[in-house]
């Protein structure tokens, strides 16, 4: 397996030039683009001493698989983070927590719209099962719009046990479940918090709502049995930032 990944679109690039420029190895930019966001990551890169390289059209979509936006970069893979890495970043949060769980997303288009929600929000982790879930593919990456490269993807071999191990350190867990009693604006998140959406579909596993401290719901009144996953994860996200009365 090779250890470079393509990255892929404006944002996402520009994420990885402005955090962690060092990842790249080379970076391609189409011929005859020289727009300001071209002329913009042109600027980042000799900053950075990286010496972009011109390519043809063709090229680019050849070694993307989505919208390259005529910018790629070839990157050492990144790595998820594990659960040990998660325990010592909530023991440094100052302040109170917001963490958001992806019980089963598959889709890497919704998984990289959560990451962007989440970015948002100021969650300060993304928790998945490590093989029910989209990876930190280069879909999920152009998706999230950069946000894959700020908010920790953290992969986890039991969801339910680290349910357990968050509650254990004070944090409150809220599902997401269409058949709760109460709405989502009825619970308080002004609590240290962990908000556990469900797959597509199917929603939240038995374990999982099992281990849950509240199950809520948000209101439909239409014919429309349930929302996207990526959509009802930003609507769920922002109350607890509302109710927090963060953000402008």
């Amino acid at each position: 397996m090779s250890d470079l990944e393509n990255i892929y679109g404006v944002h996402a690039v520009q994420a990885v030039l402005e955090r962690n420029p060092k990842r790249i190895r080379r970076l391609l930019l189409q011929r005859g683009r020289q727009d300001a966001r071209v002329q913009r990551l042109q600027e980042l890169a000799l900053e950075a001493g990286i010496e972009p390289q011109w390519s043809s059209a063709d090229e680019l979509e050849r070694l993307s698989d989505g919208v390259h936006q005529g910018v790629l970069a070839q990157v050492t893979a990144s790595q998820l983070w594990s659960e040990e890495m998660l325990g010592h970043l909530l023991e440094r949060l100052e302040g109170t927590p917001l963490l958001l769980v992806l019980d089963g997303v598959t889709d890497p288009h919704n998984l990289g719209a959560c990451l962007r929600s989440a970015d948002a929000a100021g969650v300060q982790a993304v928790i998945i099962p490590r093989d029910r879930s989209a990876g930190l593919t280069p879909v999920v990456r152009k998706v999230a719009c950069g946000a894959a490269e700020t908010v920790p993807l953290v992969a986890v071999t039991n969801l339910a046990r680290t349910l357990k191990s968050l509650q254990q350190r004070g944090l409150w867990v809220v599902g997401a479940a269409g058949e709760a009693e109460q709405l989502i604006y009825q619970v308080d998140m002004r609590v240290p918090t962990v908000i556990v959406m469900g797959a597509e579909g199917s929603g939240l596993r038995r374990l999982t709502r099992e281990h849950c401290d509240y199950l809520a719901k948000l209101p439909m009144a239409g014919s429309v049995s349930s929302l996207n996953v990526s959509v009802a994860t930003g609507i769920c996200l922002f109350e607890a930032v509302r109710q927090r009365g963060t953000g402008a």
